[in-house]
């Protein structure tokens, strides 16, 4: 990998991490095309990135954090499920799941469509996502962090899955979102330190490597900045159904060019 590669996944996590729709299937479909192979190095890197995204996170809502004594439990509660999921199955997450492109891409169409049929409901009203972050039970807590727990399979989002879950128990979009951004930082922070450390000779023998990660997770702390800013905005007045149009329209073009499966 090269300075030129880590930019362009530093530009593409920055995007996409808080957006539902998949950062890890978008890293591995850029590295992909971009021609890299599937090495150790690549893994950790697309890994860590996700980590520096969270910088974002951090300067804008840390505080809020951790002056909601009940906002922090929650997210603690939300982050035990998904903790444990990772933990337990962290082999299988990298062998199998980040290499069976198939299991990606049905995924990945797959909550298009809910998020197509959720919008549908909520059109009709049957549901009537109303409620704020700050009304979660810990029972709730802990079924968002079941639900993010599916994100360790690419293509499924973990902003997805969580904003699915708050919808269907009746809580706006942007609202939503925000919890999605706070559960990040221990969500994201623990996966990327835990491959740090693992991976650290790959950093040890090589300045290069270093030197890639580096731009690679600056690049996609100031891109993510931005988008979050945007994403509350778009969802306090918009749907998610150009999220679930995008994810089958990139579906249908990556297969028409037998990127994947």
């Amino acid at each position: 990998m090269n300075i030129i590669s880590s930019i362009i996944l530093g530009i593409v996590e920055g995007l996409t991490e808080f957006l539902p729709v998949s950062s890890t299937f978008h890293l591995i479909v850029a590295s992909r095309l971009l021609g890299l192979p599937s090495t150790e190095f690549i893994k950790m890197f697309e890994v860590v990135i996700q980590g520096a995204a969270i910088g974002a996170i951090a300067l804008l809502y840390l505080k809020t954090l951790f002056r909601d004594r009940q906002l922090f439990i929650n997210v603690v509660w939300s982050f035990i499920p998904t903790a444990i999921v990772g933990f337990l199955l962290q082999k299988i997450i990298k062998n199998i799941f980040f290499e069976t492109t198939w299991l990606m891409l049905v995924m990945f169409v797959a909550v298009g469509l809910v998020f197509l049929l959720i919008e549908f409901m909520i059109k009709r009203g049957f549901l009537a996502p109303h409620k704020n972050y700050s009304e979660l039970t810990r029972n709730q807590s802990l079924l968002i962090g079941l639900a993010q727990a599916t994100s360790v399979i690419p293509g499924v989002s973990r902003a997805g899955s969580i904003i699915i879950t708050m919808l269907i128990l009746g809580y706006k979009r942007e609202e939503s979102a925000k919890y999605t951004f706070m559960l990040s930082l221990p969500t994201i922070a623990a996966a990327s330190l835990l491959d740090l450390y693992q991976g650290r000779e790959l950093l040890a023998g090589s300045s290069t490597n270093l030197m890639v990660l580096v731009v690679g997770s600056l690049v996609s702390l100031f891109v993510a900045y931005f988008v979050v800013k945007w994403l509350i905005r778009y969802l306090s007045v918009h749907t998610l159904e150009i999220f679930g149009w995008y994810r089958l329209a990139v579906a249908l073009i990556l297969v028409f060019l037998k990127v994947l499966p």
